[in-house]
């Protein structure tokens, strides 16, 4: 649904840092091109067609964006959260984009969507709103290429260590309420592999495993196994 231009620039000025150097004019657009969506857990945001989505600020809730092999295999790349803007659905702002990203609520979400079309129109005429773009797309490249390099040369307890980690400082909780099917998608491994590691941290006292969720009870340990 369309939303009100005082609520837009309130959260714009909030988010965007390069909204202080917009015209006026450009400020309208932005706004007036701005949808406001609510999305369920494991609804599809972008990338299961050739359309350029624009781009994606995060109100409320969790999105996840991952590549899908030719045999169904997903490859998680991040994930974003409230206040995060996602410029990688934006094909038509980054054109040196190609390759196809997915982006699917990994929770119930509320999110800014600015049209594409409105957004190249800003960028091309706005230095400051191209070299935003631009930055948004390298620091998500640079979390792309962590991801390759955990895949290419960590062994999976060290993969899956680190996952729980950073999964836990993200929620601020102990408690990780994810499947393991769940957590082999986001490590790019086999469910089976991810259950057998999780079996080996609980019997190392590191874990404790109950149905759809994983408890931490040695920070240390598992701290340990992500150097």
């Amino acid at each position: 649904m369309s939303i009100e231009i005082p609520q837009c620039r309130l959260v714009y000025r909030k988010f965007f840092p390069f909204w202080d150097k917009l015209t006026d004019r450009q400020r309208e657009q932005l706004c007036a091109g701005t949808t406001e969506y609510s999305f369920r857990k494991g609804a599809n945001i972008h990338g299961l067609d050739e359309t350029c989505t624009g781009a994606i600020l995060v109100i409320k809730g969790c999105l996840r964006a991952y590549l899908l092999s030719e045999n169904g295999r997903e490859l998680t790349l991040y994930r974003f959260k409230e206040g995060e803007v996602c410029m990688l659905s934006a094909s038509c702002v980054l054109r040196s984009i190609t390759f196809d990203v997915i982006i699917d609520a990994e929770e119930d979400c509320q999110v800014y969507l600015v049209s594409g079309d409105v957004m190249a129109r800003v960028s091309e005429e706005n230095l400051y709103v191209q070299n935003y773009a631009l930055d948004n797309a390298v620091k998500r490249f640079s979390d792309v290429v962590w991801v390759m390099q955990q895949i290419m040369f960590f062994s999976l307890d060290k993969r899956l260590a680190v996952f729980l980690w950073d999964e836990m400082s993200r929620t601020e909780s102990a408690r990780i309420k994810l499947t393991h099917e769940q957590i082999a998608k986001y490590i790019s491994s086999a469910r089976e592999a991810v259950t057998r590691m999780l079996r080996y941290f609980a019997s190392e006292g590191i874990v404790e495993l109950s149905r759809g969720d994983i408890t931490v009870i040695d920070k240390d340990k598992l701290r340990a196994l992500t150097y």
